[in-house]
């Protein structure tokens, strides 16, 4: 099942100080898994009604969960707090900064469950708690291609083996414009609209040139020639062309490229000897741009085409009902 530990979200948090947490005991299951990013606050659960606790959620203990089990009897405390940990937890964090009963300590001790503290607020470290393991838990593929930021639009750039994607990457770096990623190219998609590409940590800045091997383009283009990350926008296809097959003349139908569930307006580019296909990105990139503000240039072209005909077309129509020549 895919998910997080417990240990790596500890280690995540600590690293980049989104949250500050801290564990308070059992520390045997850091390795429990967190396979749902959202967290649940179920504070019924302590009071016997558990059936809607979820298994890979974290559990959050607020102010009302912690003056409710310092209410109950010894016994009871013990009772409610083991059969909300025989669920299939990966972890219970207390907010607030509270210090937790002694009885929760130990239970949490007996079925090897994380119980983590921070300082931040109920709805603050639910928010930040989220936005990590959104992070974490993103569907994600891998892509062969090239990821450029073009005028601050994210263009994929794919096409089989060969094709020229690496050299078009290079060209538009000299253009000006930026490199994420070459060859292999990371994808996640986040919030189950959108997809953003970045660079494995290995290969970052680099790119492979046939003739002339790896080089690093922000070493000889300067920093302002990479970033680490962008969404795409827009993925354009590299097809060899091919004589006597019909191509796309117009632009008018909206092609789409699937990838994580999600549906990003693709062009198919066929490349032959003397096309400049780095322009020709650009150009698509810029006609992306201008689409997305709602200018479709061909549509616009053939409804003013349509407009100009529509009164010749309503006159035959006219004459031949009536039988006049024309």
């Amino acid at each position: 099942m895919t998910g997080v530990t417990v240990a790596t979200l500890l280690r995540d948090l600590a690293d980049s100080r989104a949250l500050p947490m801290e564990l308070l005991a059992g520390r045997a299951g850091v390795e429990r898994l967190i396979t749902i990013a959202q967290p649940q606050k179920t504070g019924l659960a302590l009071s016997g009604f558990d059936v809607y606790l979820h298994g890979g959620r974290v559990l959050v203990f607020g102010e009302s969960e912690i003056r409710y089990v310092e209410s109950l009897a010894p016994t009871e405390r013990v009772g409610a707090l083991d059969r909300v940990f025989a669920h299939d937890l990966p972890c219970v964090l207390v907010t607030g900064g509270f210090m937790p009963a002694p009885e929760i300590v130990d239970a949490a001790e007996r079925a090897t469950m994380p119980l983590l503290r921070t300082t931040a607020s109920t709805p603050e470290a639910m928010t930040r708690l989220s936005a990590a393991l959104d992070t974490f838990l993103a569907p994600r593929g891998i892509v062969h291609g090239v990821l450029m930021d073009i005028l601050g639009l994210g263009v994929l750039v794919v096409g089989e083996s060969g094709i020229g994607k690496s050299e078009c990457a290079l060209d538009l770096v000299v253009r000006g414009h930026r490199l994420v990623a070459d060859d292999a190219v990371e994808l996640r998609c986040r919030a189950q609209s959108y997809v953003l590409g970045s660079c494995p940590d290995l290969t970052r800045h680099h790119m492979e040139i046939r003739g002339l091997g790896l080089i690093n383009v922000q070493d000889l283009f300067g920093v302002a020639s990479t970033r680490t990350s962008k969404r795409v926008e827009l993925v354009v296809q590299l097809e060899r062309w091919e004589s006597g097959r019909e191509y796309d003349r117009l632009g008018i139908d909206d092609e789409f490229y699937e990838t994580l569930g999600v549906r990003i307006p693709m062009v198919r580019m066929p490349v032959a000897p003397g096309r400049n296909v780095a322009i020709l990105v650009e150009v698509a990139a810029r006609n992306q741009l201008l689409r997305s503000r709602g200018h479709h240039a061909a549509r616009r072209l053939v409804e003013r085409l349509n407009q100009q005909l529509e009164p010749a077309v309503r006159a035959d129509d006219v004459d031949a009902e009536t039988g006049d020549d024309v």
